[in-house]
């Protein structure tokens, strides 16, 4: 993880300690190239926790949003998944 990447997820993680009460309920929303299998990946990641999960193909079907709402423990669980999810080929995070 380069220095820029780590200092956004060290903002991240202090903006939600600030403004949320922990546990709380988050919203991740990712966009990803349309293929069952990167869908599949980021939705594995969040199997087994009580996530619920939409997803919805862009107009040319090049690509899909998933957004996913949950209950998080902490900021740092919620960094956590997105570094996790971070090493999938051409996911963003917004």
């Amino acid at each position: 993880m380069d220095k820029k990447t780590e200092e956004f997820y060290i903002r991240l993680r202090e903006e939600l300690s600030n403004t949320s009460a922990w546990p709380s309920e988050y919203l991740y929303k990712f966009i990803v190239p349309t293929s069952p299998k990167k869908i599949e990946e980021v939705e594995n990641a969040f199997d087994n926790i009580g996530a619920v999960i939409h997803t919805k193909q862009s107009k040319n079907a090049k690509y899909t949003s998933i957004s996913i709402n949950v209950l998080m423990e902490s900021p740092s669980h919620v960094v956590e998944k997105y570094i996790e999810l971070s090493n999938i080929e051409g996911i963003i995070s917004l």
